[in-house]
């Protein structure tokens, strides 16, 4: 009996766990680089940056890479190591305005 519950115990928390070691950062704000440092590093990168933002205690950059293709590149907040990097898809944008379709009409 008491080895059962330890097992249901032990399954209760292990998920949990794994889950937290697989999302963020989890890095001491004190011990965060600047939103400066991350501009730097965006621009030293070739990137034109729209926005930074913090994500799951992560600094997450969307912009444009040198080739003008939409990113969204997930950096550590205290190594600025690129954890992640990712082109997005464009039709995925919605910026506000209102999209031309190919004959330069708006779309409905």
């Amino acid at each position: 009996m008491e080895t059962t519950v330890t097992i249901l115990g032990f399954l209760a928390v292990f998920p949990a766990g794994v889950a937290l070691a697989d999302d963020g950062c989890f890095s001491p704000m004190a011990d965060w680089q600047p939103r400066d440092a991350v501009a730097r590093l965006a621009e030293e990168s070739g990137w034109t940056v729209r926005r930074i933002k913090i994500d799951d205690g992560c600094y997450e950059i969307d912009g444009r890479d040198a080739e003008g293709r939409r990113i969204e590149v997930t950096v550590h907040p205290a190594t600025l190591q690129v954890i992640e990097f990712e082109y997005e898809d464009e039709d995925d944008e919605d910026d506000g305005r209102p999209r031309r379709d190919r004959e330069g009409g708006d779309d409905d």
